[in-house]
């Protein structure tokens, strides 16, 4: 299994970082595992008016799309057409994802790089390889308080509103919820779930 994991969280001291090296472990248990770790490449998640022009050809004239993406984009889009397995460990900041994540969506979850159009205009992934999504999130927001009030609101936008839209519906998402109250037992059972759950050869 090859697994491709996009993080995104500027402190390397922090909760998700322990989660990324887990996920790690877990992961090259059973297989190769490449990291894309946002921050450090220091990714710039604004989208252009050049992307947006790019995005509006993609329909219209897509051989000029790709010659028109920046060399990190095209980048991240040779590391996921080798992905089976595509995970995005993040904190929840006000409700949904930072924006360094929700750049990459915007601008690598793109037309011709993770997905193309059919001819009656319906996304199809173009990840051929692609097995399953995860996402493995922090927040300190009790999990029924996220649900109640605010929806889900992140598996409304990630799940619902990217994944399942260019047709990749195996997805998983594991949510860690008041990280800042729990104690540090619970935090290492919560490592050792990431390790199990990347190391698991079977979805």
């Amino acid at each position: 299994m090859k697994t491709l994991i996009v993080f995104n969280h500027p402190y390397d001291g922090s909760f998700c970082n322990a989660i990324l090296m887990a996920a790690k472990r877990g992961a090259e248990q059973q297989g190769e595992c490449k990291v894309i770790n946002l921050d450090k490449d220091n990714f710039n998640p604004v989208m252009s008016s050049h992307d947006l022009h790019a995005f509006v050809l993609a329909r219209r004239e897509p051989e000029k799309v790709i010659e028109m993406l920046d060399k990190q984009v095209l980048a991240y889009k040779a590391m996921l057409e080798e992905a089976e397995h595509l995970a995005f460990i993040f904190p929840v900041w006000w409700i949904l994802m930072p924006a360094l994540t929700k750049g990459f969506i915007d601008r690598v979850i793109f037309p011709l790089v993770a997905y193309d159009y059919t001819p009656d205009g319906t996304m199809l992934s173009c990840l051929d390889n692609l097995k399953r999504v995860t996402v493995v999130t922090t927040m300190n927001t009790p999990a029924d308080v996220y649900e109640t009030r605010f929806g889900n609101a992140l598996s409304k936008a990630l799940f619902q509103g990217t994944f399942e839209t260019i047709g990749i519906k195996n997805s998983h998402w594991i949510s860690f919820n008041m990280v800042a109250q729990v104690e540090q037992k619970q935090r290492e059972r919560w490592l050792e779930r990431v390790e199990e759950y990347f190391s698991s050869e079977t979805f």
